[in-house]
């Protein structure tokens, strides 16, 4: 299977992984009423997870016909839902989270099994 990569592409990734965490982090601390802004949270974790799927959709375009790829547009539709939806924000996280733990750590053979097969 071809990759592209691009010079600095891992330390690009490696930081974006980094300022999600830190978002994530933000964004759970803030739900627990931490004097934080909830809505940095979810712009944090909207835009560092959008720029991860880009980069990673870029470097292999069938990720996105992929387990794992599905599951993270799942997820980035979870995080546009608690941008609009205030109530349904500490829910939606804790599915995140759970969800992100469970594709992040399971078999590369199911997160990396195709559910949409390209026809030829």
């Amino acid at each position: 299977m071809d990759r592209r990569t691009f010079p600095a592409q891992r330390w690009i990734n490696v930081a974006l992984r980094g300022l999600h965490l830190v978002a994530v982090i933000w964004l759970g601390a803030a739900l627990l009423d931490a004097p934080v802004s909830t809505n940095v949270g979810v712009l944090g974790v909207a835009a560092t997870g959008f720029a991860m799927l880009a980069l990673d959709t870029w470097s292999k375009p069938s990720h996105l016909r992929e387990v794992s790829g599905v599951a993270l547009l799942v997820k980035l539709v979870f995080v546009a839902w608690m941008a609009v939806d205030e109530s349904s924000r500490p829910l939606l996280f804790w599915f995140i989270v759970v969800g992100s733990a469970v594709f992040s750590h399971a078999p590369a053979r199911f997160r990396h099994a195709m559910l949409l097969e390209r026809k030829r």
